[in-house]
């Protein structure tokens, strides 16, 4: 056996519960350093999340006939609340709510299809749209079927999908505890449900929106459970068919926090109802 999968082997099978979610705890303030520093050191006007080097900054043209870039821009780069990464952690729920329930239309389109679509064109649709996608490209928690996901909502000149905070959460969980990307751990189990939720806003008229999801990320391994409040925000973008991932700047990261605590009701999240 080579040394790095030997050392693989040696981290997974001292695995337990405590290092799992000691390990997801060290990612989520990891992810939440990255919130700061971005929010701290970036620029007015300019990205929070730089593209790779040599590439544009916007991923696209810089300008695009019947788009309003730069209100886009401002949206999406708008920074979230930071809270400390324990927010993440089960605690008690408050009767307090940033508002009404956040009414969810169902999906139109799942037969034959990996992620439900056929949403329509508001601002929920948007919205239901991410939770179908986060749910479904979490699911098992492997970074490589993420990122698929991420590449069949995507629309040419979306942000990478490395610099998304659920694919650096889920990549660096698995190196932290010695699972490679398209591997399996006997035993382990992981899903996202989304239960809450934001939008942020919109831009030309209702055709950009950038949304967010708060929900459960579920560790189940060997019949125990333990589960952190993990968001997602993105910018989605109408095709005139479908909502997907739209092309430009990526949306500022998500805040952490359990869902229905009171950091939540902070950061603006609001429960989902409906059938999606």
């Amino acid at each position: 056996m080579d040394p790095a999968a030997e050392q693989r082997s040696r981290r997974r099978a001292g695995l337990g519960l405590a290092g799992i979610l000691l390990s997801l705890l060290a990612v989520v303030g990891v992810v939440a350093a990255l919130v700061i520093a971005r929010n701290v050191t970036a620029p007015p006007n300019t990205p929070q999340h730089q593209a790779p080097p040599g590439a544009s900054v916007d991923a696209g043209p810089a300008t695009e006939p019947g788009w309003d870039v730069a209100a886009q821009r401002a949206l999406a780069l708008r920074p979230m609340l930071v809270l400390p990464a324990e927010a993440a952690q089960p605690r008690e729920l408050t009767t307090q709510t940033a508002g009404p329930d956040i009414p969810l239309p169902a999906p139109a389109e799942t037969v034959g299809r990996w992620i439900p679509g056929g949403f329509p064109r508001t601002p929920e649709g948007a919205l239901a749209q991410l939770k179908a996608f986060n749910e479904t490209g979490v699911q098992g928690g492997d970074p490589a079927i993420y990122a698929r996901a991420y590449a069949e909502m995507s629309l040419p000149g979306a942000p990478v999908v490395e610099r998304t905070g659920l694919h650096t959460l889920l990549t660096s969980f698995r190196k932290r505890v010695g699972i490679a990307a398209g591997e399996t751990m006997p035993g382990l189990s992981v899903r996202y449900e989304a239960t809450h939720g934001l939008i942020k806003g919109s831009t030309d008229e209702g055709r950009y929106v950038v949304v967010c999801t708060l929900g459960q990320l579920s560790f189940d391994y060997k019949g125990q459970t333990i589960a952190l409040g993990v968001g997602d925000c993105q910018a989605l973008r109408w095709t005139g068919t479908a909502w997907r991932i739209s092309p430009g700047v990526q949306a500022a990261l998500a805040s952490n926090a359990w869902p229905g605590s009171l950091e939540a009701v902070k950061a603006g999240y609001r429960a989902l109802g409906g059938g999606a």
